[in-house]
């Protein structure tokens, strides 16, 4: 009864014996899946904390480089975060709010030793944009603060998500030329609007397009005030200080690393001595209504003064839901370059999925003491690397530092000039903008994707930062489907290496018309025996490719071979409607051979889909009409067993030559080939026929070595003695291009009494 009903199931789904074939199975992918899932379950948990990995080896030789660098870190930190708070418009206090979290909960999570998380200036300029979207459509109905907040929990949220479904390869779908050209005309954009507060000018929206931003700072200099005696003299110290440290480092290179902590410590000094400046000369010039006459942060709340539970309003998710996706891409996609960048150069590999459970961690639980989304710096973990750190505790340092500041400090700040913070912000955003040099190696490795760069960057700077971001993922996505779908291929010849040392030679197949830049072209190439073509396909074999691989190889062999049947007599009648034929056609193609074989490289294919499978079908099926009779495909160098499996369910390499014209491995409807053929087309008959006398189907043993042929025998590992390298129940699929041309070669001389066999 059971073998029965399975018969019956055979026969309504289509099963053939050529099924039997011994295949890659849907329970094979499951076992390996399921394979000891207790075992993989705990190291997934465990794999959520990265500090259970090395807080056991903790050491005082650790402790010492961290504490340094925390140090070092926390106290660029503080006027750091505070003036990336002015870019988002908040107050000052909610950047140390983000501060404080960022580099104390990271250190528990991070697979990088070297990244400080916190307020960074992109992901700032990003927040102000969004306040300004939400306060255009609902006027007065959030504060500030609220809508920062919300964004942070929401995003956070979100790569916490990616992060725990292991989908930070997502990242990979962003190239590193796309992501400098958004950072550029972000800096730019961050740039020109900082210059107004640098100079004392108001008057004009600092957050418009940045070439309007800068026409309008143009256009405002005759009302320049007194701010920007604060704040070009604190701009030009900051780099007249490193330019200072960094030559004497090079003139005294005992006491570099003591002139680098001094070059560290430039933003905290400058801030003081403006501090100062500012206290002097506005404490006793306070006007009747309370204003001063230079800007100044004035009060800075003490302490947590937020801590407590986010106020996360349904309405407001609502409102900024359009703004959420370029938030959620900003904030994991500087942190994941970032740490890539400082893990290759320090020597240590990141997890990016690991490290979007962190920023995601990092970024929920900071709204509960009020921060703003807070992601990777690069300028802070440039220096937090510089400064000789040695694993992610230096974050607890650095914490120290904030907290110090928030419940100490918060006096003096009340005197710092705004101007002298705009000086921070544009000598640290000055340093996100691409070198020449860097701008250069784009050009020189791909020209298409400076092209993306340089418009990633204009749209930055002539719209907005979300079209910028858009912009270079949007043509960086075209840029990856163009070459999916229009890759390169290559019809082979065959070149003998020689070896004069050993005294060898062995063939090699490359394209029969070099490239002038890959190898000599004046070597000589000869092309495979007459009626093979050998082709190589540079891509997976997927739906957006599988027609460009079709027209090329139906191309070349209707190009370069000549038609099997003689349509000279024929009538006009006859012929089809889409072959009006020529009246010399036989003497033209007289010299041509016919074809016999054609021989696949599938050394690049890494992938293939029913609709790849259904184009080899279909180009099988163009040929054998043109060549009006069988014609062998054989295939080299398969990756996968998936492949394999495919290409036995398209009716491939089994060592059988169909006689039918029509197949169809998945109809778009119910309809098979068959129902909808023309009787011109229509096949009654499906026939196979075996390939009996091919000796790469014998299952038996042959005597020959693997240095003689390469799909020879090897030694069998468990009962002695040789076997043969491939399987035997697939003998058109070979281990490399030479076997498979080989053994199209012998088919020749067998097409005789396969072309009898198949008119019977």
């Amino acid at each position: 009864m059971l073998s029965q009903l399975k018969k019956t199931c055979k026969r309504t789904v289509g099963h053939s014996e050529e099924e039997d074939v011994p295949i890659i199975s849907s329970r094979d992918w499951v076992e390996k899946l399921a394979h000891d899932p207790v075992h993989r379950a705990v190291s997934y948990v465990t794999s959520l904390f990265p500090i259970l990995g090395w807080i056991t080896r903790y050491n005082l030789g650790w402790a010492s480089g961290d504490i340094i660098a925390g140090l070092t870190v926390g106290i660029v930190l503080v006027p750091q975060s505070m003036s990336y708070a002015q870019i988002a418009t908040l107050p000052p206090e909610y950047g140390l709010y983000s501060s404080f979290v960022g580099v104390l909960v990271y250190c528990f999570f991070a697979t990088s030793k070297d990244v400080s998380i916190g307020p960074v200036a992109v992901m700032s300029l990003t927040v102000a944009q969004i306040i300004k979207h939400v306060n255009k459509s609902h006027p007065d109905e959030w504060s500030g603060p609220q809508i920062a907040t919300t964004v942070a929990f929401i995003c956070g949220f979100i790569v916490l998500g990616i992060g725990l479904l292991h989908l930070g390869w997502l990242v990979e779908f962003i190239p590193a030329p796309a992501v400098s050209g958004f950072m550029t005309g972000s800096a730019l954009n961050i740039v020109s609007g900082q210059l107004p507060g640098l100079m004392g000018i108001s008057g004009f929206d600092t957050r418009a397009a940045t070439y309007e931003v800068f026409i309008n700072t143009l256009k405002g200099l005759p009302r320049t005030k007194i701010d920007a005696a604060f704040g070009i003299t604190g701009l030009v110290s900051l780099y007249f200080i490193r330019w200072a440290c960094d030559e004497l480092s090079k003139r005294y290179p005992s006491r570099a690393r003591l002139f680098f902590f001094f070059g560290v410590f430039r933003n905290a000094f400058v801030i003081v001595v403006l501090t100062i400046a500012s206290w002097l000369y506005t404490r006793h010039r306070k006007g009747p209504d309370g204003k001063y006459p230079i800007k100044i942060l004035q009060n800075v709340p003490r302490g947590f003064k937020h801590l407590g539970q986010p106020d996360i309003d349904p309405e407001l998710i609502k409102a900024l839901a359009e703004e959420l996706p370029v938030a959620t891409i900003i904030l994991f996609l500087e942190h994941i370059a970032i740490s890539k960048s400082f893990g290759r150069v320090n020597g240590y590999k990141i997890d990016p999925n690991q490290e979007l459970i962190a920023i995601g961690v990092t970024n929920t639980i900071g709204t509960l003491f009020g921060a703003y989304p807070a992601t990777g710096s690069f300028s802070r973990s440039a220096l937090q690397s510089k400064s000789g750190v040695r694993s992610p505790a230096s974050g607890i340092f650095s914490a120290i530092v904030v907290i110090v500041a928030l419940y100490g400090l918060t006096p003096a700040f009340f005197w710092i000039p705004t101007a002298g913070l705009s000086a921070v912000i544009v000598h640290a955003v000055a340093d996100l903008v691409a070198s020449p040099r860097q701008v250069y190696s784009f050009w020189r490795v791909s020209p298409v994707e400076f092209v993306i760069w340089v418009a990633s960057v204009l749209v930055t700077v002539f719209a907005t930062i979300e079209d910028g971001i858009y912009t270079s993922i949007a043509a960086s996505l075209a840029l990856l489907l163009i070459r999916i779908a229009r890759p390169r291929g290559h019809f082979l010849g065959r070149v003998t290496l020689h070896n004069s040392s050993e005294s060898s030679s062995r063939e090699v197949y490359i394209p029969l018309n070099p490239d002038k830049f890959l190898m000599n072209p004046h070597v000589k190439v000869y092309p495979p025996s007459p009626g093979i073509v050998v082709y190589r396909f540079e891509e997976s074999f997927l739906y957006p490719n599988s027609s460009f691989l079709n027209d090329s190889i139906v191309d070349y062999v209707k190009a370069h071979t000549r038609r099997g049947k003689n349509m000279s007599g024929m009538k006009s009648g006859d012929r089809p409607w889409n072959d009006p034929g020529k009246n010399n056609e036989e003497e033209q193609d007289s010299g041509k051979p016919l074809l016999h074989a054609i021989v696949l490289d599938f050394c690049a294919v890494s992938h293939i889909d029913t609709t790849g499978v259904q184009a080899l079908i279909d180009t099988r099926t163009e040929v054998e009409r043109w060549a009006d009779h069988p014609v062998e495909f054989h295939f080299a160098t398969i990756l996968s067993p998936w492949i394999r499996r495919a290409l036995i369910a398209g009716g491939f390499g089994v060592g059988t030559l169909s006689t039918h014209s029509h197949e169809e491995i998945a109809p778009v409807t119910r309809y098979h080939d068959q129902y909808i053929a023309d009787p011109q087309h229509a096949d009654p008959v499906k026939d196979t026929i075996e390939r009996p006398d091919d000796p790469e189907a014998l299952a038996g043993v042959v005597e020959s070595s693997v240095r003689s042929s390469s799909e020879g025998t090897i030694q069998n590992m468990t009962h002695g003695g040789a076997a043969p390298m491939m399987l035997p129940s697939t003998p058109f699929f070979h281990l490399d291009v030479t076997a498979a041309v080989r053994a199209a070669e012998g088919g020749i001389t067998r097409a005789p009494s396969i072309m009898e066999m198949g008119k019977d």
